[in-house]
């Protein structure tokens, strides 16, 4: 399956103690580059989810976002501590002092301030394994939506490779036509310089032109890479680099036929086959 780097996931799940969600978002990037945006109680884990995402994505930059929300525990009485609130005043009193024209602190602030209302303490053991099971279930929906991304692209290159052979079946007759109509151009004005149209100095001025319009080699190497795009988009798995380097050499081959072209038809096949290399090329940017 071909992926694509643009994706994303999520993933919630509610415990006693709090509510958990996990984003993962993916877009493209010439390697893997994953960022977090974790919540104070959970930064411990980023060395883990960094190799489990790691594990499952091998290019893209990935941003994992976790928010805690946690809740009361409406089991145990609700008690101030005494000797934080008394630190907690002696700190707002001082800060007016310093600040005349500052807020004193609102009950709502000092009922929220950590520890206020008891132990904060948490089941560490237990938010780290549902941590961990949720980013597995988001990197499978992450690949998942990548892999129908991946899907998506994979039929529009198939589609303009298809389109690039079009045009070299088109252009391939047109230079023995062109090497035709320059022999009869030279022969007719030979004839009427009344000059023998057979004489070496004919011929050689015909092989020059050929050789200088030929394109079968650029034509022959234009379908070779195009049947290894597909053998590439058929294999599957990371192929972005190499597809990449492929479109490096399509465009080399178009800007030669282009540069070779004695011929109105001809130029514009090139002009046309550079607007499908770079388009393929676009599409290429966001393969994993």
């Amino acid at each position: 399956m071909i992926f694509s780097m643009t994706g994303y996931a999520a993933v919630t799940d509610e415990l006693p103690f709090g509510g958990l969600s996990l984003d993962l978002r993916s877009v493209n990037h010439r390697y893997l580059d994953i960022q977090f945006r974790l919540p104070d109680e959970l930064r411990m884990l980023e060395s883990v989810l960094r190799e489990r995402i790691a594990a499952g994505v091998s290019r893209g930059k990935v941003e994992c976002r976790i928010s805690f929300a946690r809740l009361p525990d409406l089991s145990a009485p609700m008690q101030l501590d005494e000797k934080l609130l008394s630190q907690l005043i002696k700190l707002d009193e001082r800060v007016r002092s310093a600040l005349p024209t500052a807020d004193s602190l609102r009950v709502n602030d000092v009922l929220r301030w950590p520890g206020m209302l008891g132990s904060d303490s948490l089941p560490v053991d237990v938010l780290t394994e549902k941590c961990l099971q949720m980013v597995d279930l988001a990197i499978d929906e992450l690949s998942a939506a990548r892999g129908r991304e991946g899907e998506k692209l994979k039929a529009v290159l198939l589609e303009r490779a298809a389109s690039v052979d079009d045009i070299v079946k088109e252009v391939a007759p047109r230079i023995p036509q062109l090497v035709a109509a320059y022999q009869e151009k030279l022969a007719s004005k030979l004839h009427d310089a009344m000059l023998d149209p057979e004489n070496d100095r004919l011929k050689q001025e015909i092989v020059m032109f050929a050789s200088k319009i030929d394109v079968d080699e650029e034509l022959q190497r234009l379908t070779t890479h195009v049947s290894e795009i597909r053998r590439i988009l058929k294999k599957g798995g990371a192929v972005g680099k190499r597809l990449d380097f492929l479109m490096q050499e399509l465009n080399r081959e178009a800007n030669t036929i282009g540069s070779k072209s004695a011929d109105v038809a001809v130029t514009q096949n090139a002009m046309s086959l550079k607007v499908l290399i770079e388009q393929m090329r676009e599409q290429i940017q966001n393969i994993e």
